[in-house]
């Protein structure tokens, strides 16, 4: 097979991925770019700022249950920050825009119970802080209390994070962790659940939409034009990506105990940080915590390529297309991975609200 032959079965665009550098997530950044053009105003001097960091958590009682209207008071040492948040049913809270390298304190009164006050908590840029479940005692009960959540706990509460997080607040960015080194690993069960989610997304089907029709339009893979013909290429590339997501995103990931996952550094050198990026499709944290070859990633795409061979016209497969989807695969990833360590991370909007924020110290809530 021919280089020529290969570009045309694998017909790409140059842009960057970013739900977990699969090909449904690549399209589907394209898609969003073509159909809701965004303007981009001019970089100003604060793009050079440290990034702001996120904490959060949930309050509750010794019983475990939501804590409502307990009032959430975000302080730094120097009195020169604070923000405020009040607990609704779900006794979770949020603070989002957390300046770096700044030691805060935060403190929880809520009637009936004892205040707390937690330790001292510094972020590094970018970070987002899980502070978990953080039970209440009773008023009536003068005691100290050190909480610590379980690693379940504060992987279930970034889980639920994950999964609204999006690039300009519509597209998925499911699959990056800004927790760091030291975020919890996904159960299996968490895997196939984000997999799921990614494949079965609007923007995800909005990019297979659009692939198939720039495929119809360039007539390849050598289907038949027409409706018929359209409708052989839409399956064809939700097929390629389906089972790229699903085998290297979930089922390999569970067999393996690997993360799937891209952790975000954020701090560093920029060459730290882009050797960080490059070799995320090659180097995979364990779920343990240990990094070993990304069997998972490579072995997703190489499965799905061959699994490709299947439903492409007989005049598209053979060895070549294997090869030529994993390799064009493999520097997609790359290219996605500096765009989540430079770009995308600051462009990502994470769920949560806090309720009022205020930055003079003398102020009272």
């Amino acid at each position: 097979m021919t280089f020529s032959a290969v570009g045309k079965i694998r017909l790409r665009i140059t842009a960057l991925s970013i739900l977990r550098w699969s090909r449904l997530g690549f399209w589907a950044l394209i898609a969003f770019a073509l159909l809701s053009p965004i303007s981009t105003p001019a970089r100003s001097a604060q793009s050079t700022e440290p990034q702001l960091g996120q904490i959060m958590g949930t309050v509750t009682d010794i019983r475990g249950d939501a804590v409502i209207g307990a009032t959430v008071l975000l302080t730094a040492t120097d009195l020169t920050e604070r923000k405020t948040a009040t607990t609704p049913e779900s006794g979770f809270f949020d603070f989002e825009g957390v300046k770096p390298g700044v030691t805060y304190h935060i403190t929880i009164t809520a009637d009936g119970f004892a205040e707390w006050t937690s330790p001292a908590i510094t972020l590094q840029p970018g970070e987002v802080k899980l502070l978990g479940s953080l039970p209440l005692r009773l008023a009536t009960q003068n005691t100290t209390v050190t909480v610590t959540a379980s690693p379940m706990e504060i992987a279930t509460e970034q889980f639920k994070i994950e999964q609204t997080q999006r690039v300009f607040g519509v597209i998925p960015n499911f699959y990056v962790s800004y927790a760091g080194a030291n975020a919890p690993p996904l159960t299996s069960k968490m895997k196939f659940q984000l997999a799921l989610k990614v494949s079965y997304d609007a923007v995800t089907i909005a990019g297979v939409a659009l692939v198939a029709g720039l495929r119809q339009a360039t007539d390849t893979p050598d289907y038949q034009q027409g409706l018929k013909g359209y409708g052989e290429r839409f399956g064809a590339v939700a097929a390629d990506g389906f089972t790229d997501i699903m085998i290297g995103g979930a089922i390999l990931p569970s067999l393996l105990h690997q993360d799937p996952r891209y952790f975000y550094q954020g701090t560093g050198t920029t060459k730290s940080r882009l050797v960080h990026a490059l070799s995320s499709p090659f180097i995979s944290r364990t779920d343990n915590g240990s990094w070993e070859p990304n069997y998972s990633s490579m072995g997703g795409d190489l499965a799905s390529s061959a699994i490709a061979n299947l439903y492409y016209p007989k005049s598209n497969r053979g060895a070549g297309l294997v090869f030529s989807q994993f390799a064009i695969s493999t520097a997609e990833r790359m290219g996605a991975s500096v765009a989540q360590e430079f770009v995308l991370g600051r462009l990502t909007h994470r769920g949560g609200h806090v309720q009022q924020a205020d930055s003079n110290p003398a102020s009272t809530r």
